[in-house]
């Protein structure tokens, strides 16, 4: 089915410095015809907005796994009313409540919010929506009727990235680099340095964040990635893993400028790396942001909208590491099998904390 962009313009905030990106998506074939039952919407009744991250779509990773399952929505469900909507730089909690709201006012009815930074916005809003299907990824709300929330075991896959890198050093010395110290990103963390600890608990790992909070530009800043991973290089580093958006993108220049070793992170950085860049790419820590965003709009369509918790993890088959690069990962492949089994069976059981 092929996408095309038919509107696209900007809102103001009431508060004056918001300006949003927003884009109206349609498509040559129809959506299904259904008509309300039980509940259901029927998918020709279904419009779905979605509001990117920090970093936008075009980081090669988290937020291109949500674009990924729009796609599929409109792919698989034939759903063509669909709008999606960059952030502004440097904006506030009230410039995501406007842009929820805008969604809601406009008629949206299943409306997503990629980030855990939409998680008090989405708090405000939803309830003055009660019939507006809401859901947050990366963030737990669970008391507020219409918040579904998306939710990964982002340690468990970073455990098989730190087991990766451990397999793949030749100096016994790795690096991870985190976009901004926040609990979420202390997951990837702290599966990272005990999956390298399971490996071999004498290798270095060097962990380095971009930004602190509130400054949440350490997931946008390819510039700083470089920078940061050549500084890990330079003290001896030869594998990095990255848990930091866009500024991953510069991770991987860096790595690539001295011929070392890269774990991507969220989305398959093998697949949409350069040829020049991908024999570097060991393999990636992967969440499927891409299925949760399309099983939460089809659980609308179907009449049984998903409601609370829904969780994400190595046994369902929500986070994983990838295999595309088989040059690299062939021969580190069943060691790693080994350990997501004992992960999934209970026998190792992943912190989730530094």
């Amino acid at each position: 089915m092929k996408r095309k962009f038919v509107a696209k313009f900007a809102a103001i905030a009431a508060a004056g410095a918001l300006s949003l990106a927003m884009t109206a998506c349609d498509s040559s074939g129809g959506g299904d015809t259904g008509e309300d039952d039980g509940g259901s919407a029927g998918t020709s009744d279904i419009r779905v907005g979605l509001a990117y991250d920090i970093g936008g779509r075009g980081d090669r990773s988290f937020n291109d796994s949500a674009y990924r399952g729009l796609q599929r929505v409109e792919d698989e469900l034939g759903i063509s009313d669909i709008q999606d909507i960059e952030p502004s730089e440097g904006e506030s909690d009230s410039d995501k409540e406007n842009r929820l709201t805008l969604m809601a006012e406009e008629g949206y009815n299943v409306i997503i919010g990629v980030g855990y930074a939409y998680a008090e916005p989405m708090r405000n809003v939803a309830p003055e929506f009660p019939d507006v299907h809401f859901a947050i990824v990366d963030d737990e709300i669970d008391d507020v009727d219409n918040i579904t929330s998306l939710v990964f075991s982002e340690e468990q896959a970073s455990f098989l990235a730190g087991a990766a890198a451990a397999l793949k050093t030749e100096e016994d010395h790795v690096g991870f680099i985190g976009g901004v110290e926040t609990p979420l990103i202390h997951k990837f963390e702290a599966g990272y340095v005990a999956g390298v600890a399971e490996i071999n608990p004498d290798i270095e790992v060097e962990v380095q964040y971009l930004t602190q909070p509130p400054d949440m530009g350490g997931f946008q800043d390819p510039a700083r990635g470089q920078s940061a991973a050549e500084g890990q290089l330079d003290a001896g580093a030869d594998v990095i893993y990255h848990a930091a958006g866009a500024s991953g993108n510069g991770v991987l220049e860096a790595v690539v400028d001295r011929e070392a070793m890269f774990i991507g992170v969220d989305s398959d950085q093998y697949q949409n790396a350069s040829d020049e860049q991908k024999p570097y790419v060991v393999t990636s820590a992967v969440k499927g942001v891409d299925t949760a965003v399309f099983d939460f709009v089809q659980s609308v369509a179907d009449g049984e909208a998903q409601s609370g918790v829904q969780r994400f993890d190595l046994a369902t088959g929500g986070v994983d590491y990838t295999t595309s690069n088989e040059e690299q990962i062939g021969d580190i492949q069943e060691r790693l099998d080994e350990l997501k089994q004992r992960i999934i069976d209970g026998e190792i059981e992943v912190p989730t904390e530094p």
